[in-house]
């Protein structure tokens, strides 16, 4: 991963830093932009999965 949630996850470790980025990072644009709420929060869950 090249994002910025990708290298937190891999200063953190393991699986466990790559949810708490993911999560964060999209609770972030969650609060940002409300109207894409939904995408959002699909798009995290399919990066958390893979």
């Amino acid at each position: 991963m090249t994002t910025l949630a990708g290298k937190v996850a891999l200063v953190t470790g393991g699986s466990r830093g790559l949810g708490t980025a993911i999560v964060g990072y999209a609770k972030g644009v969650q609060d940002s932009k409300s109207e894409c709420r939904s995408s959002v929060g699909r798009k995290s869950k399919k990066r958390i999965v893979r």
